[in-house]
């Protein structure tokens, strides 16, 4: 159990049988009457944000959350399959589950994945990717002064921006905290 006094950004909790992730919070002492925290919470299911205000001192679940390192296999008509490192077991997970995080997916690759009361409800990527450029067009000489970009498109389908000395087949690095173009490989 958590109590308010536990509370900060990034605790995951638990109400109402639901995994929630405390995004944002804040103690509050009015004047007149007993402290409280109020509080913005992201569902990790659904990815809902609410609001929630909490009494201070108010007890909270810890949630059964199980992180597992697994590795990328394949997409089907079931969703993204992924496969546990350990004991070999595969798990399927949908796409409304993984988010943006589908745009950074490439075969083999190895994530951490959450699983709430054994069902998966979330992956974590690396921080660096290396993904290759599929398709981009090629860089005009003179316009290097700048330091400009160009748009290219990656193995997974996810536009990005460039600089213009990238060239098709290279393989770049990605960040996927922002999704933003690190260096070429």
């Amino acid at each position: 159990m958590y109590s308010t006094a536990n509370f900060r950004k990034g605790l995951k909790i638990e109400l109402e049988g639901k995994p929630f992730l405390i995004v944002d919070f804040l103690h509050v002492k009015p004047g007149k009457g007993g402290a409280f925290v109020r509080t913005r919470l992201k569902n990790m299911e659904t990815g809902q944000v609410l609001e929630k205000t909490f009494r201070s001192g108010e007890k909270v679940d810890r949630p059964d959350l199980v992180e597992r390192e697994m590795q990328y296999l394949y997409q089907d008509a079931e969703g993204y399959c992924f496969m546990d490192n350990k004991n070999y077991e595969q798990s399927f997970i949908d796409q409304e589950h993984l988010s943006d995080s589908r745009d950074f997916l490439k075969e083999n690759i190895d994530v951490k994945m959450l699983f709430f009361n054994n069902k998966p409800i979330g992956i974590e990527l690396p921080i660096f990717v290396e993904l290759k450029i599929a398709q981009t067009d090629p860089g005009v000489r003179g316009d290097t002064a700048t330091g400009a970009t160009k748009p290219a498109t990656l193995e997974t389908g996810l536009v990005i921006q460039v600089p213009l000395f990238i060239n098709e087949g290279e393989t770049v690095k990605i960040d996927t905290r922002t999704g933003e173009y690190v260096e070429r490989v």
